[in-house]
């Protein structure tokens, strides 16, 4: 008997996996994130978000993108300005 299935019969949350993939997804199809290097790491459903975006306008839309993904619960963004770097 596999143990995936029966994972996700008994409704078990997002995995970090799943939100990681999702997250990325949604960050490259941004058009106004892409191009950034962004690091995501997700523990629990929480996001952080590390690494260089071109101007402060991509790093709060990171937030706004991150938050709608499936399954996350916080974003913990600290992604700098390439300008700052």
């Amino acid at each position: 008997m596999m143990m995936v299935p029966l994972l996700v019969a008994q409704g078990k949350p997002t995995s970090d996996d799943r939100i990681y993939n999702d997250v990325r997804a949604k960050l490259a199809d941004d058009p106004d994130i892409k191009g950034g290097a962004i690091d995501v790491t997700v523990k629990n459903g929480a996001v952080t978000l590390k690494g260089l975006v071109p101007d402060a306008q991509a790093r709060e839309k990171a937030t706004k993108v991150v938050k709608k993904a499936k399954g996350v619960v916080s974003v913990d963004n600290q992604l700098k300005l390439i300008s700052e770097s």
